[in-house]
């Protein structure tokens, strides 16, 4: 009884196979090969496969007509039953399956790494998988069974593309990988000069059949030089004792082996089996897994690399930070200090001058150190946001009489260049809140500034409602409307951002740093309130604030505190001589108080061992010795028992919270900022002295 056999010989790249069966009239012809279009094969298959008859103990004769336009041609021939057909089929598609699957995921899992890590080491190792599977995959016929079934130009020349993509990329990762334009600038002249013949070959796969033909071996020749190339370059750094990562030689090994299998295979020099026939497939999985390998310790060197970066930026950051910090401090120093004395000097000048001409030029002396203390103090306060370190206070205040002190203030400003300024203040203000007055009112006053500052003519509004809540809250509703110059709507998003009217005003008409809105908008946050700004441009602007706070319903009564009536002997340490005039200004109206004037905090030192005083007003930066040692030294108990409580009051023109957190804990009483105010001044002498009384 007559069987159904498969044939299968030549490799699937093969581009004509034809089989004729020969019978004593006639010839029956069946038809393969890549170049022949799928639906005139005789079998549909992707290897080289014919389905024959044939009679018990029959002799047949049969001819193979193979054609190759350069490919090797090799000539295997097996004879397969239905089942064992089957049976061989579903083992080659298991092993193909683990195969590609390997090299889909390892190009995949690579290309992934490159858009994360922009390392062109990855780029070209995942291009290099991709080609090589895809080489693969045409050799067995995958290319030609599912992507060009109709055979043609393309099909015919896949096998050349795939090759050349898979030996450029693979030079060029082993280029990036070795580094070797830096450890083997001699060597990457040999791999510059593979680019170009592979370039040149590529434009000879498409310019006719004659020199696609010429590809194949000069291609050939071409992988082999690539090869040697690549053992060479390893060579050479192992012999200079250059690192290399194990698993890339090893992988390399693999793909020579390989690829030494395979040429063997088709100069007959080896038998076809299994394992030869798949040589070259197993040389490439074994590369591709020991090169993923090596790309693993790659992108650990990489993280490790990084890691010690972040930490040098860490590092580089913290030292940046520390030194803004010193200039912050320096520059509040050495600002307030000259403002100190200017203010002083203009403020007692305004009390005793009669003359107007003369009061009016110290207004404008005093008014201009003002604006000068406040953009100092924008700035300082835009150092604390950074750092988030802002943190507001919370006691009993007034918001009515704070409200009417900066409204007068504002209305001064704005009559001066012409404008009206309208306060519109609902009675259902509480007498008392409980929250931080200075930046409530430092909100306003920021907002303000802008409104009178950008409107040229017209009216500067600000009204203020009271929306009672839950809980004992209310809500204060501010409303700052002006009839400016306004807001362009693409410069909205933006307006509180830092420094953002240096981006937008570049003439510089209108004078400040940009800093008044971002702090406004930081502050509100901190009150878990909320700034909403309307605008348009040539029209005006209105600023829209909520402020919630506590309501004191029954206002504290406050004790009435007697003056101090005993003499004081003050030590004041300062060794700026303004500094010491306006201390002389200050202190010297006080019929109760004398004090002593020493420069440095080694002076101090000394006039303590020999006088009794009730008090030190302490400079902190003073040459010698500053006002830190010498505090030091007095809590020390050096000095003795006395002398170690003495009440003593940080006077700087450091206004960080750095300083002021370090003066406390090394001991002072209590610390405030130049410029001086003498009301305040006053006061915290009187509390110092009457807390030391009292613990005496």
């Amino acid at each position: 009884q007559e069987k159904e056999y498969y044939l299968e010989t030549a490799r699937p790249i093969t581009d004509i196979a034809n089989l004729y069966q020969i019978y004593s009239h006639s010839i029956s012809e069946f038809k393969s090969g890549d170049q022949i279009p799928k639906w005139e094969r005789q079998v549909d298959h992707r290897s080289t496969v014919f389905k024959i008859s044939l009679e018990p103990n029959s002799i047949e004769q049969f001819y193979l007509h193979l054609s190759s336009d350069g490919e090797t041609i090799n000539l295997p021939l097996k004879l397969y039953s239905e089942t064992e057909f089957l049976v061989e089929n579903y083992k080659q598609q298991l092993f193909m399956g683990f195969f590609y699957g390997i090299l889909f995921l390892a190009g995949l899992v690579y290309l992934f790494f490159y858009r994360s890590l922009k390392e062109k080491t990855f780029f070209y190792y995942g291009i290099y998988v991709f080609s090589i599977g895809l080489m693969q995959a045409t050799l067995d016929g995958l290319i030609f069974q599912y992507v060009f079934p109709q055979a043609g130009y393309i099909n015919s020349r896949m096998v050349m593309i795939t090759a050349l993509l898979s030996n450029l990329f693979l030079l060029k990762y082993c280029e990036h990988f070795l580094k070797i334009k830096v450890f083997q600038p001699k060597l990457f002249k040999g791999f510059k000069a593979v680019y170009v013949i592979i370039a040149a070959l590529f434009v000879m796969v498409f310019i006719s059949k004659t020199t696609l033909e010429y590809t194949y071996p000069i291609s050939n020749v071409n992988g082999l030089v690539s090869l040697l190339l690549i053992l060479g370059t390893i060579g050479l750094m192992r012999a200079k004792k250059q690192k290399i990562d194990p698993y890339f030689s090893i992988g390399i090994f693999f793909l020579v082996i390989g690829l030494l299998g395979f040429v063997m295979n088709n100069l007959s020099l080896l038998p076809n089996n299994f394992f030869v026939l798949n040589s070259a497939k197993f040389g490439t999985g074994f590369e591709v897994v020991f090169l993923s390998l090596s790309m693993s310790n790659l992108i650990r060197k990489l993280r490790l690399e990084k890691e010690e970066s972040q930490e040098l930026a860490l590092k580089k950051s913290e030292e940046i930070s520390q030194l803004k910090t010193y200039f912050m401090s320096n520059m509040s120093h050495e600002l307030r200090t000259p403002i100190n004395a200017i203010m002083g000097v203009s403020q007692e000048q305004l009390k005793l001058n009669k003359d107007v001409e003369t009061k009016k030029n110290y207004e404008i002396i005093r008014n201009a150190s003002l604006s000068l203390l406040s953009s100092v103090n924008d700035i300082l306060d835009f150092e604390k946001i950074e750092k988030n370190e802002l943190e507001l206070k919370s006691e009993s205040f007034n918001p009515s009489i704070l409200i009417n002190q900066i409204s007068n203030n504002w209305k001064t400003e704005a009559e001066k260049k012409g404008l009206q300024f309208i306060l519109d203040m609902h009675y259902s203000i509480p007498a008392k809140v409980k929250g931080d007055p200075e930046r409530f009112i430092q909100i306003i006053n920021n907002t303000l500034s802008n409104a009178v500052k950008f409107t040229m003519e017209g009216t500067v509004k600000m009204k203020i409602t009271c929306i009672d809540g839950l809980f004992n809250k209310t809500k204060f509703s501010i409303a700052i409307s002006d009839t400016g110059i306004g807001i362009a709507d693409e410069a909205k998003q933006f307006i509180f951002d830092s420094f953002n009217q240096m981006k937008y005003d570049n003439k510089r008409r209108f004078g400040g740093i940009g800093l008044g809105l971002t702090i406004a908008k930081h502050l509100t946050t901190l009150f878990k309130g909320k700034i909403d700004i309307e605008s348009k441009l040539g029209v005006g602007t209105s600023v829209f604030i909520e402020i919630p706070l506590e309501v004191v319903s029954k206002p504290e009564l406050i004790q009435k505190q007697e003056p101090l009536t005993d003499s004081l002997r003050i030590l004041v340490v300062e060794d700026n001589l303004m500094n010491q005039m306006i201390m002389k200004k200050f202190l010297g109206c006080s019929s109760n108080i004398s004090f002593s004037l020493v420069e440095n905090g080694q002076e101090a030192i000394e006039l303590l061992r020999k006088e009794i005083f009730d008090l030190v007003l302490m400079d902190l930066q003073m040459p010698v010795m500053d006002g830190y040692e010498a505090t030091k030294v007095i809590r020390s108990g050096e000095l003795g028992e006395i002398i170690e409580n003495i009440p003593i009051i940080a006077v700087t023109a450091d206004a960080m919270q750095e300083t002021k957190n370090r003066v406390m804990d090394l001991g002072m009483n209590d610390y405030m900022t130049k410029p001086i105010n003498k009301a305040i001044l006053m006061e915290k002498i009187e509390k110092c002295c009457k807390a030391q009384c009292k613990s005496a």
